[in-house]
C-alpha cells in the first residue's frame, strides 16, 4: 500500500477526523467539526528520517511509517511492559530491528507512550492491523470528549 491509500482508507472508514502535516509527518486527529485547534492526534504516516528518529530508517527509497497510539491493555497484550523513555535523540531500550518492513512492533521513539509502528504495511497487514486503528480512534474520542467538556466548562465561567 501506499501512503495516500491508507489516509484514504483511514479517512473513508472512521468519523471525525482532520489530516494536518505537523512534525514532518501527516498527523490523523479526531477533531470534528474543528473544534480544537489540533484535536487527539492517534495515527501519523512519516517518510522520513527526523533529527531525533532514525532507528527505522525511514529515508530508504519508498519507506514509510504508519504509527498508532495503542491504548495500554492492548500494548501489553502485544508486547508487554511499556519500556522506559529515552533520553533525548534516543531509542527505548527494547530488543527490536525498527527497520523490518511489513511488521508490527513498538514504535523506536514513542514505545513508553504506548505506540506502535508498522513499515510499508501490506494490504493484508493494513486489514489485519485496522482495528488497532479504529481503537487508536476511540480513545481519541474519548479524550476529545474530555478536552471539550474541560472547554467549555472553561469558557462558561
Amino acid at each position: 500500500m501506499h501512503p495516500e491509500e491508507i489516509i484514504d482508507e483511514i479517512c473513508k472508514r472512521l468519523d471525525g477526523l482532520y489530516p494536518k502535516t505537523r512534525w514532518g509527518e501527516l498527523s490523523l486527529f479526531y477533531n470534528p467539526g474543528e473544534v480544537l485547534p489540533h484535536g487527539v492526534y492517534f495515527c501519523t504516516i512519516k517518510n522520513h528520517d527526523g533529527e531525533n528518529d532514525r532507528a527505522s530508517n525511514l529515508d530508504r527509497e519508498g519507506v514509510f511509517r504508519l504509527a498508532m497510539g495503542l491504548t495500554p491493555k492492548t500494548y501489553l497484550r502485544l508486547f508487554g511492559p511499556r519500556p522506559a523513555r529515552p533520553a533525548r535523540g534516543g531509542v527505548v531500550d527494547i530488543a527490536c530491528d525498527f527497520t523490518l518492513l511489513n511488521v508490527l512492533m513498538p514504535h523506536p521513539i514513542y514505545a513508553w507512550m504506548g505506540w506502535a509502528q508498522l513499515l510499508n504495511p501490506s494490504r493484508e497487514r493494513f486489514e489485519a492491523i485496522f482495528p488497532l486503528i479504529a481503537e487508536a480512534h476511540k480513545a481519541a474520542a474519548v479524550k476529545f470528549k474530555k478536552k471539550t467538556a474541560i472547554r467549555f466548562i472553561n469558557q462558561a465561567h
